[in-house]
């Protein structure tokens, strides 16, 4: 068979997948929980092994995303808040990113302090439309080779300082990868050299650094931070579909939101986004999951009006249970409907907030009218009976009283068999492949 071999290594499950690279059909796939503690290793062989498992497929090709040890956690220096701050931000998250820290204007003593305390795996760093000011760039690039900055640092600015920051950086030892121009002129953003530039830097320094394994072939095995390849397998799936789609991600600590929506008339105009619309975008919610966050979901959805006092009350008991023991496995139906309201709660806030722009700073919100399939993921939707899984579903779909428009002809559907990433990791080799798996798994 003419098969590749795709994994994820999660913080919690290692999932695999082998793929026909000639028809894009799921031949096997098979979890196993990963082995952070000891070696990733352990955790990605046993996977695999069990998804390959009397194929004989010992040749195949392995593609790999990781966000195991917190994924590539991203810090934002920028010239202002409102414009190119919030520019790298949207670059980032669309990345794969964790974004930890967002900073504006000139980094003096406090700010480089609290730089510090967000711990980054990568820096960042952008200012100015090209031919504009440099003069921030300019001082935040020297303000960090004097500081003998040693976390790789993306220079993604006013191109017209570029080659001369790289140098300033590159003298005083400082890891420096150049990329075009987050934000070349006002309205328009231009993330696609931004995020190659974080995921090189990403593979080349982060995996390593965070020492979860010992030697070097996990590192030389993984293509991408899982977020990553996921929108990547959502924008291959929205270029089959030819039309909007949304993802939302219910996991253990975080739940993350993916939209892709079709350019049209409202990026242009005097109402156009001065920090550029990213039609293709990531949100992430940290405070939103089902071990370690589910408390955040519970305060959430109050503050949302989401539940009556003494369901809170209630879930607020059955979310500290589930922070306390993340391993926890529902047990009886009690658990299992406790696990799909929170779900729902998580699911729904999440959507709220992208769409209101609150997590991506788009002033006008994203429009999410015209989504034509809203695909659920996470262990919590695909493990869970079908029933409770549309549930989850439905109640993002009839959230009426979100403030925000509701998709109007949108069609749900649970990635069961985790195709979404296996689709990113294959779509630049194998496109064919990638585009037949998405639309075999997702689009029926």
């Amino acid at each position: 068979m003419n098969v590749a071999v795709c994994a994820d290594v999660g913080s919690t499950y290692t999932k695999a997948a082998v793929v026909d690279l000639d028809g894009g059909a799921l031949v096997a796939a098979a979890s196993a929980p990963t082995t952070v503690g000891t070696d990733v290793l352990r955790g990605l062989d046993s996977a695999v092994g069990a998804a390959t498992a009397g194929l004989g497929v010992g040749d195949a090709p392995w593609y790999v995303c990781s966000s195991a040890g917190g994924g590539l956690r991203l810090a934002v220096v920028g010239y202002e808040p409102l414009v190119t701050a919030q520019a790298g931000r949207r670059v980032g998250l669309s990345a794969g990113a964790n974004v930890v820290h967002v900073a504006a204007g000139r980094l003096g003593a406090a700010e480089l302090a609290a730089l510090r305390a967000a711990r980054p795996d990568v820096v960042l760093l952008v200012g100015g439309t090209d031919g504009g000011d440099a003069d921030t760039l300019t001082h935040n690039a020297t303000r960090l080779a004097k500081a003998r900055w040693r976390v790789p640092v993306v220079l993604a600015g006013n191109a017209d300082a570029r080659a001369d920051l790289r140098a300033v950086l590159a003298a005083a030892n400082v890891p420096v990868t150049v990329a075009d121009n987050v934000l070349p002129r006002i309205g328009v953003l231009a993330p696609a050299s931004a995020r190659a530039a974080i995921r090189e830097v990403f593979l080349r320094h982060v995996i390593g650094g965070k020492r979860l394994s010992r030697g070097t072939r996990f590192a030389r095995l993984v293509r991408a931070a899982t977020p990553d390849a996921v929108l990547t397998g959502v924008e291959v799936l929205a270029d089959a579909l030819g039309g909007d789609l949304a993802v939302v991600d219910v996991g253990g600590a975080t739940t993350d939101v993916y939209s892709v929506l079709t350019p049209d008339e409202r990026d242009s105009g005097p109402g156009r986004e001065v920090a550029g619309t990213l039609w293709r975008a990531r949100t992430v919610e940290g405070d939103l999951g089902m071990r370690w966050s589910a408390p955040g979901v519970v305060r959430a959805a109050a503050e949302e009006r989401l539940l009556t006092p003494a369901e809170q009350e209630s879930l607020a008991a059955a979310a500290a249970v589930r922070a306390a023991d993340p391993a926890l496995l529902p047990g009886g139906a009690e658990d299992r409907a406790t696990d799909a309201r929170i779900a729902a709660l998580a699911a729904t806030v999440a959507l709220r907030r992208h769409a209101r722009g609150a997590a991506t700073g788009e002033r006008a919100g994203r429009d999410l009218r015209d989504v034509r399939l809203l695909v659920g993921s996470g262990g919590v939707l695909r493990h869970a009976a079908p029933a409770d899984a549309a549930g989850v579903l439905d109640a993002v779909l009839t959230d009426h009283a979100g403030g925000w428009p509701l998709p109007r002809a949108a069609r749900p559907i649970v990635d069961v068999d985790y195709v979404l990433a296996a689709g990113g990791l294959l779509a630049a080799e194998h496109p064919a492949a990638a585009r037949d798996l998405l639309r075999r798994h997702l689009d029926r």
